[in-house]
C-alpha cells in the first residue's frame, strides 16, 4: 500500500526531531524540506529540496500533506498559513512513544514527540506543539501554536494561552491559566495565574522584563 508523502517546511533542529518522529512513526514518506534559508543538500539522510519558492510545484506534484517544522510559535504559524495556501493538509503528528489519554484531543498540525504524555480528555490546539517527555495532565487545554518545553509538566486543568512557550523543565500547579503569548522560563514553578504576553521565571516564578527560556 502506497503511503502518503509529507513535506516538511523547516530544516533547523526542530525540522530535525520532527523528521525522526515520522521516522518512527512510519506512516509517511517524507518528501524532504524545504528552507527559507537552506544550508545543507541533506538532513538525517533525507533531501532539502530548496526553498519556499518550491511549495506550490510540490503540492502539485501530490504531495499532499506538511508540517511546520519550526519551534518559534509565530513563526510556525505564519509556515502553516503559506503551507495551506499552497495547498497542503496539516496532519496532527504523535510519536509512537508517547502516550494519549482516553477522550483528548489533538489539533490540525499540532506535534506531539516521543515519551510526551497527554491525559485524558485534555486538549492539544491546532500548531501546538508538546515537547519530548513533556507531562499535559488530565483536562488541560493547550491553545493554539503553544509550545510546552521538553520535560516540562502540567498539572490537571492547566489553560494554557495560544503562543505561550513553557520552558523546558517548568512545572505548573493545578488549574493554572497562562495567558497568550506568556514566557514561562525553564525550570520555572508557577504557583499564580500568568497574564497574557507576561515573562516570568524563577522558584516560585515570578514577572521579569525580557526574554527567558
Amino acid at each position: 500500500m502506497t503511503r502518503p508523502r509529507i513535506l516538511l517546511l523547516g530544516a533547523g533542529g526542530h525540522g530535525k526531531a520532527i523528521a525522526d518522529l515520522l521516522l518512527a512513526h512510519g506512516g509517511y514518506d517524507i518528501a524532504g524540506f524545504v528552507d527559507a534559508a537552506p544550508k545543507a543538500s541533506q538532513v538525517l539522510g533525507l533531501p532539502l529540496l530548496g526553498d519556499e519558492s518550491l511549495l506550490t510545484a510540490l503540492a502539485g506534484q501530490g504531495i499532499g500533506f506538511a508540517h511546520a517544522s519550526v519551534g518559534d510559535s509565530a513563526q510556525r504559524l505564519a509556515a502553516a498559513d503559506r503551507l495551506r495556501s499552497a495547498g497542503f493538509a496539516l496532519p496532527s503528528l504523535i510519536h509512537p512513544a508517547a502516550l494519549i489519554g482516553h477522550g483528548a484531543r489533538v489539533g490540525q498540525g499540532a506535534a506531539i514527540l516521543a515519551r510526551a504524555v497527554i491525559g485524558p480528555e485534555a486538549e492539544i490546539g491546532p500548531l501546538a506543539l508538546i515537547n519530548t517527555g513533556a507531562i499535559v495532565e488530565h483536562d488541560c487545554v493547550v491553545a493554539e501554536a503553544a509550545h510546552i518545553g521538553p520535560g516540562a509538566v502540567l498539572a490537571g486543568g492547566v489553560r494554557i494561552g495560544a503562543g505561550a512557550l513553557i520552558g523546558a523543565g517548568a512545572v505548573v500547579r493545578p488549574g493554572i491559566y497562562i495567558g497568550a503569548g506568556a514566557v514561562v522560563g525553564a525550570g520555572a514553578a508557577v504557583v499564580e495565574d500568568v497574564a497574557p504576553g507576561a515573562t516570568v521565571m524563577g522558584v516560585p516564578a515570578r514577572p521579569v522584563q525580557g526574554p527567558a527560556i
